[in-house]
């Protein structure tokens, strides 16, 4: 790859903390490389605080696009000159584009969440969604559904910092699809858990509880809730299937693992910063 590059190679970057771990630079690079396209991609380091100072090195340097991660993901959307509707709603941006100087912000979370599902058979539009979490990933995959056309979105979370935000984004969504049936209660009213399951055609984990490689946590500790008509899908990659995962499949559910959102929404973020479809290397 060194070898290729000159002084008209242009770049791309990914921007947060922490990203040493990030795949996205050998993804992409990768699709680069597959494509012909004259570009690298790059991660770099940036704190919270750090977030305006980076978005100005991106019109200064003149990226053509890239990614944020947390904790930026907010803070990044406030220096957009503009946002997508989606990015909008979720208050939040994952993807930026510079078109002639102009940053566009976007959202592709709950778009690799969808994509994920659709792939797995199940669409959307029409069905009743319990949702754990209020978190950027879980938000991002609210926004998607209404979008999408969901019927029903029952947020659950604790009542705690992040509720707050929850109800924003229920006001955000409710004024742009006012025929949607959406709410946010409080996890730990276990009643209504288990009346909004029982009548949920999908149950979603947008949270972070079951992540990593030995984790045994999970918020549905009744596996009984686990009815045969529900499909359970979680926004976790790591492990590839999670508690939650695992009790579902025990109890005949359909499911839906993270892996798949992980590739999904990176294949819509390259779309949006290079207009081209990414290349997926064999494994």
């Amino acid at each position: 790859m060194l070898e290729g590059i000159s002084g008209k190679t242009s770049l791309y970057a990914l921007f947060g903390t922490p990203v040493g771990h990030s795949g996205s630079p050998a993804m992409y690079n990768y699709a680069f490389e597959q494509l012909g396209i004259d570009a690298v991609y790059l991660a770099f380091d940036v704190q919270l605080e750090e977030t305006q100072k980076a978005v100005e090195a991106v019109r200064t340097f003149g990226l053509l696009g890239g990614n944020v991660t947390m904790p930026c993901k907010g803070e990044a959307a406030k220096y957009m000159d503009e946002l997508s509707p989606a990015a909008q709603m979720v208050g939040a941006i994952n993807v930026y584009k510079n078109e002639d100087g102009k940053l566009t912000g976007h959202i592709t979370d709950g778009v690799g969440f969808v994509d994920n599902l659709k792939d797995h058979g199940v669409d959307p539009k029409g069905k009743k969604f319990v949702v754990f979490g209020t978190g950027g990933a879980a938000t991002a995959i609210q926004v998607q559904l209404a979008i999408e056309g969901a019927s029903a979105i029952s947020i659950f979370n604790m009542k705690d910092q992040f509720f707050a935000k929850g109800e924003q984004t229920v006001e955000r969504v409710k004024a742009n699809y006012p025929e949607l049936d959406i709410a946010i209660y409080d996890l730990a009213d276990n009643d209504l858990v288990k009346e909004k399951i029982a009548a949920a055609d999908v149950l979603v984990n947008g949270t972070i509880v079951g992540m990593g490689k030995d984790s045994t946590d999970t918020l549905v500790k009744d596996t009984n809730l686990f009815h045969k008509d529900l499909i359970v899908a979680d926004a976790i990659y790591n492990p590839p299937k999670t508690q939650m995962i695992k009790d579902a499949e025990a109890k005949g559910c359909k499911t839906v693992t993270g892996e798949g959102m992980l590739l999904a929404q990176g294949k819509a973020a390259f779309k949006i910063f290079t207009g081209q479809e990414l290349p997926v290397k064999p494994k």
